[in-house]
């Protein structure tokens, strides 16, 4: 089938992450690839909005294929907007347990879909796999048809970087990068059909971790007071600068019990560097003393606590 333009009315537009890191469904097997062990696999979805307004699939399956056969990581079908998962991520598969071995595909079941694009009058136009299909928003006008060639059958299949992947135990990510702006166009001659044909890549990078920063009040501790109010815990910000380099600050909040903390989920593995800041004029103390080295585990949620052991204005 021959296309006029991939990228035909569609200007350019983010691109869509699926990574295999901690999330959740169900997991089954046929015909495993096995080795002693297992190693835990998920699926997570990512993308920014663009100038399309819409790019909806129904995945119904995720399986992954090796040498020895295959591993059902989803069978319960999922219906994403890839261009709606700017600021989150749409959680696909969780800890599914795979059996060590080489792994050479991650196949993609879609059975569905559409798009909404925009049209030189300000005005919009869907186009989808079926006029009847179930991912349609309430009272859609389906204006033609989005051919998604074999994707229902024989799958979307993505390779992993370096014509396999080998899995020992140790959680990894495969990244898959879903390019929207070069994944659907116009059929040549024929205006009311679009085609899906999907670019993608696939990167290996390792799981990331999480660090909980906690923060308590030292028994013997007087807050002193900022304004016309006494500091609190939830003056202070954590700071944690990773082992890349890069530095993410968050507020404390009250976790209870009278410990106020800071979440930070996604970190690269290796020590992390924690510190506080204070408001304006405020010095402190900690236990243990900041700035503070702290290790950020693959595939875990490390938490490490501090108590305020002192806090006055600076003279």
């Amino acid at each position: 089938m021959r296309l006029h333009s991939i990228v035909a009315h569609i200007r350019p537009v983010a691109i869509v992450a699926l990574a295999a890191l901690s999330l959740g469904a169900v997991a089954s097997c046929s015909n495993d690839s096995t080795s002693a062990g297992t190693t835990k696999v998920s699926v997570q979805l990512k993308d920014a909005p663009g100038d399309v307004k819409a790019a909806v699939v129904t995945i119904s399956e995720i399986d992954l294929q090796g040498s020895g056969g295959s591993r059902i990581l989803l069978n319960t079908p999922v219906t994403v907007d890839l261009l709606r998962l700017k600021d989150t991520t749409a959680h696909l598969v969780q800890e599914a347990d795979v059996p060590s071995g080489t792994y050479a595909q991650l196949r993609f079941v879609i059975t569905g879909g559409y798009i909404e694009v925009e049209n030189s009058d300000a005005t919009t136009s869907i186009y989808a796999s079926s006029p009847d299909y179930a991912g349609l928003p309430v009272g859609a006008n389906v204006a033609g048809s989005l051919q998604m060639p074999s994707f229902s059958t024989s799958g979307l299949k993505v390779n992993l970087p370096s014509g396999s992947a080998t899995l020992d135990g140790t959680a990894r990510v495969y990244l898959i990068d879903f390019d929207v702006s070069q994944s659907f166009g116009q059929e040549a001659g024929a205006s009311g059909q679009w085609v899906m044909h999907p670019v993608v890549k696939a990167t290996d990078f390792e799981l990331t971790g999480g660090l909980t920063v906690q923060l308590q009040a030292g028994p013997d501790l007087t807050m002193p007071t900022v304004g016309s109010a006494p500091l609190t815990l939830g003056d202070f910000t954590a700071v944690v600068t990773a082992s890349d380099a890069s530095t993410s600050s968050t507020v404390l909040t009250d976790a209870g019990n009278g410990t106020f903390q800071a979440t930070f989920p996604f970190l690269p593995p290796g020590n992390a560097t924690v510190t506080f800041t204070a408001p304006v004029g405020v010095t402190f103390t900690t236990n243990p003393a900041v700035p503070a080295t702290v290790s950020v585990n693959s595939a875990q949620t490390t938490t490490s606590t501090f108590t305020l052991t002192g806090a006055a204005l600076a003279p």
